[in-house]
């Protein structure tokens, strides 16, 4: 998988990154605002406030349009998970219809596919976990293959067919919503731009209008920083604060662990 640009920063370096380029664009807003105070006394603040009001309102529109999308993503990553864990539960109690060998061997797959799907998702391993996976996905169908043939005309057959295939295509649905289904890097691109440009703004103000630097304006870079993060820990699948829970799937090997002979 080929990881996007932010993904090799690790989050806290991204956290650390906006703050510090939110702070640094006040500081060089607020010297660029007094030396046009110097240069121009005449100009009046109350305009660049409107515009500096405009802008902060613009990224925080961004903000909370790119929260958004990457909230449906994570709650997506969600449903993926659930639907898998259901889909691999049908699978599990139809094989019980199967005849032997192919009941226990392909018992004995799902048991190994599920205690690997439940496992969180590291980039250093990813690859690792799919080609697993997909190879799963080959030893299975082949059994499922192999009982067909022996009873072409089994109904029972054809239902673990059904739900192994659904469970096969769920692996699809989970490497697209967590892995490729992203935030695009023109907007992170987009709010990075507004950031800085906002954080120059009120930087701009302030020292146009002769004040002193406040605490405020390290308080409105941290803010927007924090937001900015949780964007980014929202659109990540494999670090940072906020994670889908595997549980459906943990509970899911649990039982097929107790039922196992």
């Amino acid at each position: 998988m080929n990881p996007e640009p932010l993904d090799l920063i690790p989050f806290w370096c991204f956290f650390l990154i906006v703050l510090g380029l939110g702070m640094l664009s006040v500081e060089v807003g607020y010297r660029l605002g007094k030396s046009r105070h110097v240069r121009s006394p005449d100009e009046k603040d109350a305009p660049v406030a409107a515009m500096v009001a405009s802008i902060l309102g613009l990224l925080a529109f961004m903000l909370a349009f790119t929260f958004s999308m990457a909230g449906t993503r994570f709650e997506a990553r969600r449903q993926a998970v659930l639907q898998e864990a259901n889909a691999i539960s049908t699978t599990w109690l139809r094989a019980r219809l199967l005849p032997e060998p192919q009941r226990s061997e392909i018992r004995e797959l799902l048991r190994r596919y599920t205690e690997l799907r439940s496992q969180k998702i590291d980039m250093d391993s990813i690859k690792e976990l799919i080609a697993e996976s997909e190879k799963l996905h080959e030893q299975l169908w082949s059994r499922a293959v192999t009982a067909a043939e022996q009873d072409p005309g089994s109904i029972m057959t054809g239902l673990f067919l059904q739900s192994l295939n659904e469970t096969i295509d769920l692996h699809s649905t989970r490497v697209f919503a967590g892995l490729m289904s992203r935030i695009p890097v023109t907007i992170w691109l987009a709010l990075f731009s507004l950031n800085v440009l906002g954080m120059a703004s009120v930087g701009y103000q302030a020292g146009l209008s002769a004040t002193r630097r406040s605490p405020e304006m390290l308080i409105l870079t941290l803010a927007f920083a924090s937001v900015l993060c949780l964007n980014l820990d929202l659109d990540r699948a494999h670090e940072g604060l906020l994670h889908v829970n595997q549980q459906p799937l943990i509970n899911l090997y649990h039982s097929m662990q107790a039922a196992q002979p």
